[in-house]
């Protein structure tokens, strides 16, 4: 006889743990929920039953990872999606090795599922010509265009996620003396960043055309509700379009909401910010994060080589090395 609890099981994992017992971010439950639809479509299609049909058992080590090769070679993930997909499976079994142990082995085996190591490359950002070419690309003769000139130049110059961008409201803007946006960022931490003044300006002018209730999203969608990630994605890509016909080197790139954020911490670090105010400024959990924008300029690099004083060693003269030496070295 089948096992036929996981569909309330999963329910009470969304309701009960995440929800109630763990409080979990709006965030965090979007993710969870976002895998679990992926899933549960790719199990429907590949064993021929409705997801409210499915068992426990039927989502083994063996099937989750056919399904996570399914999420790179057909999706197209990368490995670090493919490890936070993996994470939200692994938040569900840990609740059911609690909630129901007579499936432990199964949890066990799940849970030994490892994560993908990956190659950790350099960040992508913009140069000033660049950034240029991408804010002049919008059409401000459109509500559409206002409407992403004043997003692109805002993610440019604070680094918001794409999640703290599209939650923004209007109570979380104050203009005028000391104009800043606050927003909850990961880890639920409430962080404050200031506005320059010609930012400032373009989102009075901006909001001045949305809905004033305090509630009300500072960037809305044709439909007045907040705009998801995917609609900001796309935006970014067809200005980016544009704006590569402008500015021919950024051919080379592939712009996304997250190219921004990194744009904005490279400016900051150009700027002879400090890493741990950087830290700040992006919501890093650690300072340690912001590592990574040392090694992507290469001119920081440069100007510490040009500190160092050099060694003044003449050139050598190149002596072959004696025969029977050359032979047993190269045994």
């Amino acid at each position: 006889m089948r096992d036929s609890n996981f569909p309330a099981l999963l329910q009470a994992f969304f309701t009960t743990r995440l929800l109630q017992q763990q409080r979990a971010s709006p965030h965090t439950v979007a993710a969870y929920r976002n895998t679990f639809r992926l899933l549960l479509r790719f199990a429907a299609t590949h064993l021929n039953r409705p997801p409210s049909r499915l068992a426990l058992d039927d989502l083994d080590a063996a099937f989750l990872g056919t399904f996570l090769d399914h999420l790179e070679r057909e999706r197209g993930n990368c490995a670090r999606t493919r490890n936070a997909r993996l994470a939200a499976v692994h938040a569900f079994f840990r609740y059911v090795a609690l909630a129901e142990p007579t499936h432990a082995l199964l949890c066990q085996r799940v849970l030994a599922i490892p994560s993908k190591r990956f190659e950790r490359g350099l960040v992508d950002f913009l140069n000033d010509e660049q950034l240029t070419a991408l804010l002049h690309a919008p059409e401000k003769g459109t509500w559409f265009g206002r409407r992403d000139h004043a997003l692109l130049l805002l993610d440019a110059q604070t680094g918001l996620r794409v999640s703290e961008l599209i939650t923004l409201r209007h109570q979380d803007v104050a203009l005028g003396r000391g104009a800043h946006v606050r927003c909850f960022g990961k880890g639920r931490k409430l962080r404050c960043t200031p506005l320059r003044c010609e930012v400032a300006t373009v989102l009075e002018a901006w909001m001045g055309e949305c809905s004033p209730a305090p509630d009300a999203p500072v960037f809305p969608s044709s439909r007045g509700g907040h705009l998801s990630p995917d609609a900001v994605e796309r935006l970014v890509e067809k200005h980016s379009a544009v704006a590569r016909r402008r500015c021919p080197s950024l051919a080379a790139k592939r712009v996304t909401p997250h190219t921004l954020r990194h744009t904005a911490a490279m400016r900051l670090l150009q700027s002879g910010v400090d890493r741990s105010v950087i830290a700040l400024w992006l919501g890093h959990e650690s300072i340690e994060t912001t590592q990574m924008y040392l090694h992507a300029d290469m001119n920081l690099k440069q100007q510490a080589l040009a500190r160092t004083p050099s060694s003044n060693q003449q050139p050598g003269r190149y002596c072959p090395r004696d025969d029977l030496l050359a032979f047993l070295d190269d045994l």
